[in-house]
């Protein structure tokens, strides 16, 4: 076993790189990104209103975040499985996501407001955190192994 992991050490390397590089993201997300989300859900958020927001300036920076840690994510899945049929397919599905995603998140703000703050929580956490890639890498890892 630790000859195997030996063996593929510079891989193990570029993937810790990259975790690391996930957990930067989320480190520095109060610096590098508009979100008055941030501490609105960090507070009691069932008992207070929605917070006053720039909807430009907030969509900018969902896609800025959303696009940081795909490029982190695809790049793991290219680390880890070698395979760019893997990377191109996980970027069609992050696309995809981030779309309905993206509309769903202003969909639920404008039509219900402060009334479902569960559902809006859910959908930016899907939003502003690399969820997908914990999704894809066993996916990809049984498919891999299956084929």
């Amino acid at each position: 076993m630790l000859n195997k992991i030996y063996s593929h050490r510079v891989q193990l390397l570029f993937a810790l790189g990259l975790l690391f590089c996930l957990v930067l993201v989320r480190l520095y997300e109060e610096v590098l990104f508009y979100d008055p989300f941030l501490a609105y859900f960090k507070s009691d958020f069932n008992q207070m209103p929605l917070p006053v927001f720039k909807p430009f300036q907030l969509i900018l920076s969902l896609f800025f975040r959303y696009g940081l840690n795909m490029l982190l994510s695809l790049g793991l899945i290219y680390v880890l499985f070698k395979d760019s049929m893997m990377v191109q397919f996980s970027f069609l599905l992050y696309l995809l996501a981030f779309v309905v995603l993206l509309l769903s998140f202003f969909l639920v703000i404008y039509f219900y407001g402060a009334e479902n703050n569960f559902l809006l929580f859910n959908i930016r956490r899907f939003l502003i955190q690399p969820i997908f890639v914990l999704l894809f890498i066993p996916a990809f890892y049984f498919q891999k192994r299956n084929s």
